[in-house]
């Protein structure tokens, strides 16, 4: 292969033509982070719950070394039952491109190429962040650094609660990355509701993200991501007991087997879904649908507001 642009699906592209909603999806839940076979389920839920909501749905990731922005059916089964795709961060992009390999996009890769292809919103279930013991590891998720360069609304459940959130929220500061409260001024836990730390922004309808989004486009002094923090209801939260008895074992496991680096977060979530019986997982796929309709209501806002900036 020679020609490495991204290539377009032909429902994003005609709709980046007109200037309609659209919004981004990862594909790593699809490839990793979800099990088989409700990964391919649940990854046409998420794009038909953008598409109920009036957007259209761009799920990116890799097929055969092209980056793709707005996956067709077959290629989105292609890396949801494929084995070897290989997990895409924005370092990782070019290297798979030219070597041909089929790759999933995590939220740092979906939030580059989504921005560079003129995408504003993107859905994720919860961003990566600095992970407990990292003042001795130095391990924390590219997602952060990344959301400091790039200008791309992110709608998510907070970081997950196996991470360290209070150390991840001190990060977004210090990288100048802002971060709202969708109707909240907690910041979820993912799995839970309350992480545990307090907001200062609060934000409470899709159209007021879309002014936020306009502000910072039209200041021209802030080029780095918004974070929309969308907690579960409590009544559709993980049980706050079973989730704190759950992440204590599992930290203990951990540190039994000798897991670290990548492999902690998906040791972590394995244990999750086994320890309380699937709960986790319905808890997983609430939160993402929930984004992705969130999403595509700011989207639409978003295109409503450059259709008629005075309305």
């Amino acid at each position: 292969m020679t020609d490495f642009h991204l290539r377009y699906g032909t429902e994003v592209a005609r709709a980046l033509r007109e200037q309609g909603p659209v919004v981004a999806l990862e594909s790593t839940i699809v490839s990793h982070g979800l099990p088989r076979p409700d990964n391919l389920r649940v990854a046409r839920q998420i794009e038909q719950a953008v598409r109920d909501a009036g957007a259209v749905p761009a799920t990116i990731g890799m097929v055969a070394g092209e980056l793709v922005v707005g996956l067709d059916d077959a290629e989105l089964t292609r890396l949801a039952t494929a084995d070897g795709v290989t997990k895409l961060s924005v370092r990782d992009l070019a290297v798979a491109a030219a070597t041909g390999a089929d790759g999933a996009t995590t939220v740092a890769a979906t939030s580059a190429v989504a921005a560079a292809a003129g995408i504003g919103v993107f859905a994720t279930g919860g961003l990566g962040g600095v992970h407990r013991e990292a003042a001795q590891t130095f391990d924390e998720s590219a997602d952060l650094v990344t959301l400091a360069r790039t200008p791309i609304a992110v709608v998510c459940a907070g970081v997950k609660s196996i991470l360290d959130v209070g150390a991840t929220l001190e990060r977004l500061e210090t990288l100048g990355v802002a971060v709202v409260g969708y109707r909240a001024r907690r910041f979820p836990g993912f799995f839970i509701t309350d992480g545990g730390f307090d907001l200062d922004w609060s934000v409470d309808s899709p159209e007021l993200v879309a002014d936020v989004l306009a502000a910072r486009e039209q200041h021209r002094a802030h080029h780095g991501g918004l974070i929309v923090a969308n907690p579960l209801p409590t009544d559709e939260q993980l049980d706050p007991d079973l989730h704190d008895r759950t992440l204590t074992e599992g930290l203990a496991l951990l540190e039994r087997d000798g897991v670290t680096g990548k492999a902690v977060t998906p040791y972590l979530l394995a244990h999750f879904h086994s320890a309380t019986q699937g709960a986790s997982l319905a808890v997983n796929v609430r939160i993402i649908l929930r984004n992705a309709d969130l999403a595509a209501r700011i989207a639409v806002a978003a295109a409503q507001r450059r259709a008629d900036p005075s309305a």
